[in-house]
């Protein structure tokens, strides 16, 4: 119970590893307010909890939308009646390339991917203060450590969010918060096809897939309870020391 009476707060809740994230927290003992922007997602995990005989607590957000980041921080204090820990998972691939760049899609795609991190960040850092500390957890990804030639605009976002996680976690040390990342590889969750398969074609993105294993010595893809576990560990008190971290669950990919 490595969470036990902690109050947990994870976006981009309602599948792949934010759904695997719900799950092994409430496991490990904490209160869970699910973030997603899909309202029926959310709804079926609710279910999927309770048949389980566990509740979560949920709220219906647009993370790219400035207002909406913040307000979903502070309706989670709310239901919580604090927040201990925050797993910012929220996401996107974004444009594929830059040639004849779409420029909304490029501005969504930073919304979502680093806006709405430095947001929730300056809303939890409130929370967590009165709580006399926390834990604050991003996502990123292997590309954020790592050139991606598959999404530079991908990339150039997740490398924005570690180095969010190094700066806050220098800033945020003195009230008790530690700030980390986990940076996966790629993953088999539903966000896989906005990766290898942008164009539709499914050979493509076979073809894609098999180029980008080739770089994990492992040989398969990151499984969503591999980054929860990860999650779990830079949340929890085992990792009461460790601050500004990026950690790979990649395979050993970055090691080339």
């Amino acid at each position: 119970m490595r969470l036990a009476n902690k109050l947990a707060v994870i976006t981009a809740a309602a599948s792949g590893m934010g759904r695997a994230g719900v799950e092994l927290f409430l496991t490990e003992g904490a209160r869970v307010v699910a973030i997603d922007v899909n309202v029926d997602a959310l709804a079926r995990l609710s279910a999927g909890m309770k048949a389980r005989g566990q509740t979560i607590g949920t709220i219906q957000a647009d993370l790219s939308r400035p207002d909406e980041a913040r307000r979903s921080v502070n309706d989670a204090a709310a239901l919580l009646g604090g927040i201990d820990v925050l797993w910012a998972h929220a996401g996107t691939p974004g444009p594929a390339g830059v040639e004849d760049l779409d420029l909304v899609a490029y501005e969504m795609a930073m919304a979502l991917n680093v806006t709405s991190a430095a947001l929730a960040a300056g809303e939890v850092i409130k929370h967590m203060r009165k709580r006399g500390g926390g834990s604050l957890v991003f996502t990123a990804s292997v590309s954020g450590l790592v050139g991606s030639m598959f999404s530079p605009v991908y990339s150039a976002a997740k490398f924005a969010v570690v180095g969010l996680t190094k700066s806050l976690a220098q800033r945020f040390a003195a009230d008790g918060v530690r700030v980390n990342v986990v940076c996966p590889g790629l993953a088999d969750t539903p966000m896989k096809i906005g990766f290898t398969g942008r164009s539709g074609d499914p050979a493509e993105a076979a073809a894609n897939q098999e180029r980008l294993l080739a770089s994990v010595p492992m040989g398969r893809l990151c499984k969503a309870e591999e980054v929860a576990h990860a999650v779990l560990w830079l949340a929890s008190d085992d990792a009461s020391f460790v601050t500004g971290i990026a950690l790979p669950v990649e395979g050993r990919s970055t090691t080339r």
